[in-house]
């Protein structure tokens, strides 16, 4: 499970109209796998998609108890650089998620890390999940051209959910609001 960053959404409150959006479509993708039989959601630390991944399945594990959720690091030390209250959210997701760990013991020094990063989560999943538009690149264009790349050898779906799909989803909430505010008035 990966996807934009949520700078490259151009979201900086989690109040944002946009990350209600990509939180039902991830929760409608993450729902209907766990009903298909998948047990655990692994993602990483990154602010945006793979944060709101994680919260997703910490919710959904109240009515769909066997889901899990593990976040992996690529380094030891990951998120030092942040400001006080995204560290605080980190560190808050990984106590609460079932399980977490660094994939290097060491604090970041080398692009290989990254790559042996990409490698482990490729081979310790089953199929990638992501919210990411081919035609929009940013940072999930290396994780999603890795993907694909390692598809062909294995099997191993690539799933997106692409800009096209979160419209869709955009669409079906608010006109669900909308019916749901005139119902109430």
């Amino acid at each position: 499970m990966s996807g934009y960053r949520s700078y490259e959404l151009s979201v900086f409150k989690d109040k944002d109209p946009k990350v209600t959006v990509i939180k039902k479509a991830l929760t409608q993708a993450i729902r209907q796998r766990a009903e298909d039989g998948v047990d655990w959601v692994i993602t990483g630390p990154q602010l945006g998609v793979e944060q709101w991944a994680s919260e997703i399945v910490l919710d959904l594990k109240k009515t769909l108890p066997t889901l899990k959720i593990a976040i992996m690091l690529p380094f030891s030390q990951f998120g030092d650089q942040w400001n006080d209250d995204n560290k605080n959210t980190l560190q808050q997701l990984i106590s609460s998620v079932d399980f977490s760990d660094q994939v290097s013991d060491q604090s970041y020094h080398s692009p290989q890390q990254l790559k042996n990063y990409q490698n482990f989560m490729l081979t310790h999943t089953d199929e990638a999940l992501f919210v990411y538009d081919p035609e929009n690149e940013g940072k999930p264009e290396y994780e999603f051209k890795a993907a694909k790349s390692y598809a062909q050898e294995h099997p191993y779906p690539v799933n997106l959910i692409d800009f096209d799909q979160l419209q869709e989803t955009a669409n079906e909430y608010f006109e669900q609001e909308n019916q749901r505010k005139y119902e109430d008035s």
